[in-house]
């Protein structure tokens, strides 16, 4: 964050601008009242002091002065209500933006743990940001400024000694911003790295159990634990201390202005009434600035959250392209290289490959080489740093995704499937299909299952090998009905060699183009053409 406005959500979030300027206006007729309010006290302690009783009219006083409160407190729930408003339709916008970026990109995309933190709790942190430091920035941003200017009018001395000391609290407010962000920051990544490590292990649990090594990860939460732990604590010292600071600083300036105007008030140098009306207004042209010091760690935990969901958006692929897909034609990689967001290491460089119509390409090499990265550029999930992937000669950053991606059938490592039964899952490829074909695919792909098999969430109740095979069903499914292009990443990991063979014989005569990345030596074999890529 630079400045006192964050200002990736000052350009993409409208709500952001709008109470923004919704909230000068408040803080304008805040201050107004203020000014009121302090005249309405002095003329009336001024005129009891007079008379040495109430002074006539006292009622109409109180009644005026009664209003004024009123009036603050009606503004100060309007500002709460905007806030709140804007608050909502912020977070509301920002998850429908990381939910779209991540869909854009499901490849190299956050964890799902940290997009779950993020959009859940993270960005619900930005309540403080709206609902608390932005009305207070609106009000520093008026409110000193017109209680100012009217004392330069009534009184020089006292605005000369405010206009001096008032600019010390943004300052002092500045250094301590840069502690508590870098501080806030360091422990939203120590909660980050703690939900992966636990969400890592949940998913994980069954494996060590098996070997006896679950208590073993113990210490490894606690270690996490204590980070975190050290982290918010951190976080809260330089609240507690930067809160002291501004209050301190605030109140010596503050009895600056009032010892100074009474020694002046002592030996005639300014009147009862101005002087009651300019110790009245001290207080408030310091208190806006002092309380959005206050409040600002009441948003920089959500504003560390936007950050990250900001990082999720802008590492999306921005894809405008509006060309129908060609029904025909080649697949190309054309000196195609990428490099993760974050990272410097290029995962891709220079990588070139074709996939011909009718022709079944398997792509082999090293793990970690990019192998499954160009597979999802193939998808048009990720779009190449340098080079570009064609179809029959047209660049996919010129096509429509949509019409490409109905070509083709994919398979990744981890296929997606959704709550319901297998048949529901092997739909999702083919939504007409009927029950025998969906029984005829499944055996096709060396299903030892039948169609009306449950799966709970997360593809809960199926073998990492019975998921892939429900996966490949599917996507046989597509090329029956219309895909000309099979997209395999590792399909026959976890089969036994009869599936396995049963799979390469699916491939094969579906008559379909197929770029599969495997290293089982009976793919390979089957395969067309193999390509060696060693990796970066």
């Amino acid at each position: 964050m630079t400045g006192p406005i964050h200002p990736r959500l000052f350009r993409r979030a409208r709500a952001t601008r709008r109470y923004l300027l919704a909230s000068v206006l408040v803080g304008i007729l805040t201050a107004v009242l203020i000014i009121l309010q302090a005249w309405l006290i002095a003329d009336g302690v001024t005129a009891t002091f007079a008379v040495g009783r109430l002074p006539q009219g006292w009622p109409v006083l109180l009644l005026a002065l009664g209003g004024v409160f009123l009036a603050r407190a009606g503004l100060g729930w309007l500002n709460s209500w905007l806030s709140h408003r804007s608050a909502a339709a912020v977070k509301s916008q920002l998850r429908r933006d990381v939910l779209a970026a991540h869909l854009a990109t499901p490849v190299g995309a956050a964890s799902s743990s940290s997009l779950i933190r993020i959009v859940t709790r993270g960005l619900d942190d930005l309540d403080g940001y709206f609902s608390k430091y932005l009305p207070q920035l609106g009000l520093a941003a008026t409110v000193p400024f017109l209680v100012g200017g009217l004392v330069l009018l009534l009184d020089w001395p006292s605005a000369f000694i405010i206009a001096f000391t008032l600019p010390l609290i943004p300052i002092f407010m500045v250094l301590i911003g840069w502690t508590t962000e870098k501080a806030t920051k360091r422990s939203f990544a120590v909660a980050d790295r703690l939900a992966n490590h636990f969400a890592d292990l949940i998913a994980g649990l069954p494996t060590l159990q098996a070997f006896a090594r679950a208590r073993a990860q113990k210490r490894g939460v606690d270690l996490n634990e204590e980070r975190y732990r050290g982290a918010t604590m951190k976080v809260l010292t330089v609240s507690f201390i930067s809160s002291l600071a501004l209050e301190l600083l605030a109140s010596l300036s503050v009895a600056v202005v009032a010892v100074t105007i009474g020694f002046r008030l002592v030996y005639g140098q300014v009147d009862f009434f101005t002087a009651l009306f300019v110790l009245i207004l001290a207080p408030e042209a310091f208190l806006p600035v002092r309380q959005v010091g206050t409040h600002f760690h009441d948003s920089v935990d959500g504003m560390a959250a936007a950050d990250a969901a900001f990082d999720i958006i802008d590492a999306a692929p921005s894809h405008g392209g509006t060309r129908p897909a060609p029904t025909g034609g080649a697949l190309r990689f054309e000196g195609v290289g990428y490099a993760y967001p974050g990272t410097d290491r290029r995962v891709l460089d220079g990588f070139r490959l074709e996939v011909a119509p009718g022709e079944v390409v398997a792509l082999s090499g090293a793990s970690g080489g990019g192998k499954s990265t160009a597979l999802a550029m193939a998808m048009g999930f990720l779009a190449p740093d340098e080079g570009r992937v064609t179809v029959d000669g047209v660049s996919l950053a010129e096509l429509d995704l949509a019409s490409w991606r109905a070509q083709v059938a994919y398979v990744a490592q981890n296929p997606g499937l959704v709550r319901g039964t297998v048949a529901d899952n092997v739909r999702l490829g083919a939504p007409d299909a009927t029950d025998e074909e969906i029984a005829a695919a499944l055996a096709t792909a060396g299903a030892d299952f039948g169609p009306g098999k449950p799966i709970a969430d997360d593809g809960e109740g199926l073998s990492a090998g019975e998921r892939r095979r429900v996966a490949l069903a599917r996507a046989l499914r597509r090329i029956r009905h219309g895909a000309r292009l099979l997209v395999l990443d590792e399909p026959t990991a976890g089969l036994d060699s009869d599936r396995e063979a049963l799979v390469i014989a699916a491939v094969r005569d579906s008559g379909a183009s197929a770029l599969i990345v495997s290293h089982r030596p009976a793919v390979l074999a089957a395969a067309d053409r193999v390509v060696e890529w060693a990796g970066v």
